[in-house]
């Protein structure tokens, strides 16, 4: 029978860090003197609790944790951490429903960025950093946390590593350990740098955390409603531009970077794909908005520039209503929410390195075709790519369309049209956040969709968020037998 003592044993302790981490929201209530820091409190009281109580009554000696266990722990993660993440935007001052709280602190640790609330501009600036603070630990804090925990457990960590970040690269450290601190540090590197240069561009400081919180975790939960248009700064938006990019780049290559091989973040092939696949859509959208839509060249490259590669790494930050540009632009910014940033990074999507492979595999194809006798063989970063990588991103890329058509269904099914409910499939599986139609595109947010709605994309966001397989795994019948 399979143990479920590890599993719960780890959840605690996630919990525990869950409740002491409202303390920075209570903290920032009561200095603007807002009483929702007792909602906090309460909240955080009641989370502690479970999680101590979990902690000492599944801790035992020797305890191991098999790799049934693993995906199991992995994905119970992703449910139970929004399901007490969700208390104190049930009891503030918004009175949202367990249904909207548990959809927005899903998206939140998703780092998914939809959202059901409306007047972000006079909400409690608890609760602002609050999601903000979701966002910053579903970007790679959780995983983190829990590989902190890998060698007191005895699993093999970089097999559950590759669980939440179909990890592609090679191992950089021998021990799992090691790889924790690594994404830890540049994560916080990251994240501090970011703070900065928001401030340095006019941010307060408070909006300058909460964004950068959600900028570095590809997340894109504003304080306002009109999200980073609210500014209406060219250079909050390069600045934001720039590090929604840098976001969605594998974070063990800037170690790599630091440490003595600045081009291994220029020699890697799908960050190649994903540069050169940005800046080629940047300059296609801008071509369409001054020669199609009679903008100002720098006008068009400022909008198209930032709102692309926003929806291209899942960011979910926006300027302005990019519906309004045409046709053309809507089928585009569609076809983008499908491909994400890199493997190894906060990013969500299909990723850079599957559709790496599918392009070598094809080039392969047509080679063989001209040379029926020779011999070739797809590779990544030079090295042949092994059978079995090939029939894992085959498999991923037939699971991701057949779920995408499948929620897309199910959405039609609660009364959503069907670009509302295509483009809000898209957004949760690929973790984007706005999606297309009058309700839920750039301009609009979640909190319209019947709570049926609301329900099936959280599941679509903690499928995307943990690729599919590992959640899906759970519902084969081989994995419950003994």
């Amino acid at each position: 029978m399979l143990d479920l003592r590890p599993v719960l044993y780890i959840n605690g302790l996630l919990l525990i860090v869950l409740g002491l981490g409202m303390a920075v929201p209570i903290a920032i209530d009561l200095y603007y003197a807002n009483p929702d820091w007792q909602v906090f409190l309460a909240a955080a009281g009641v989370t502690e609790f479970i999680g101590v109580a979990l902690v000492f009554t599944n801790r035992g000696a020797g305890m191991r944790l098999a790799m049934r266990q693993a995906f199991l722990l992995t994905s119970s993660v992703w449910l139970i951490l929004p399901a007490f993440g969700a208390l104190p935007l049930v009891f503030s001052e918004l009175r949202l429903s367990y249904t909207d709280a548990f959809f927005e602190a899903v998206s939140g640790l998703t780092t998914t960025g939809a959202t059901v609330i409306s007047g972000l501009d006079t909400a409690p600036p608890g609760l602002l950093i609050w999601r903000a603070i979701l966002q910053w630990l579903g970007g790679v804090g959780i995983i983190v946390m829990v590989l902190s925990i890998m060698p007191a457990l005895q699993i093999a960590g970089y097999q559950l590593f590759r669980t939440e970040f179909s990890d592609s690269s090679e191992k950089i450290v021998p021990r799992i350990g090691q790889l924790a601190g690594i994404i830890i540090r540049v994560y916080l590197a990251i994240t501090a740098l970011c703070i900065l240069a928001y401030w340095a561009v006019g941010m307060p400081l408070f909006e300058a955390v909460a964004h950068a919180f959600a900028t570095v975790a590809t997340g894109g939960f504003s304080v306002f409603d009109a999200s980073i248009g609210h500014y209406d700064s060219v250079l909050v938006e390069a600045v934001v531009t720039v590090f929604m990019a840098l976001a969605a780049v594998p974070f063990t290559l800037y170690f790599r970077a630091v440490h003595g091989n600045p081009r291994a973040l220029f020699r890697d092939n799908q960050v190649q794909l994903y540069f050169g696949l940005m800046a080629a859509l940047v300059a296609l959208l801008t071509l369409w908005l001054w020669l199609g839509q009679g903008q100002h060249p720098v006008t068009a490259f400022r909008y198209a520039s930032f709102n692309l590669v926003a929806v291209m790494t899942g960011s979910g930050f926006a300027t302005t209503d990019y519906q309004l540009w045409g046709t053309f632009a809507v089928v585009l910014f569609f076809f983008v929410s499908f491909t994400g940033g890199c493997a190894g990074s906060s990013s969500g999507g299909i990723k850079m390195f599957r559709f790496w492979i599918l392009i070598s595999m094809i080039r392969t194809r047509l080679r063989l075709l001209l040379q029926p006798h020779g011999v070739f063989t797809p590779r990544y970063n030079g090295r042949p790519v092994s059978t079995a990588t090939l029939g894992s991103v085959m498999s991923f890329l037939f699971l991701f369309i057949l779920s995408f058509l499948a929620l897309t269904v199910a959405l039609m099914a609660t009364g959503l049209d069907m670009t509302t409910a295509a483009s809000g499939a898209v957004a949760s599986l690929a973790n984007v956040g706005p999606a297309l139609g009058d309700i839920i595109g750039p301009a609009g947010n979640y909190q319209p969709l019947p709570n049926a709605a609301k329900w099936l994309l959280s599941i679509g966001m903690v499928l995307g968020r943990l690729e599919l397989f590992t959640i899906l795994v759970l519902l084969t019948p081989a994995f419950w037998r003994a």
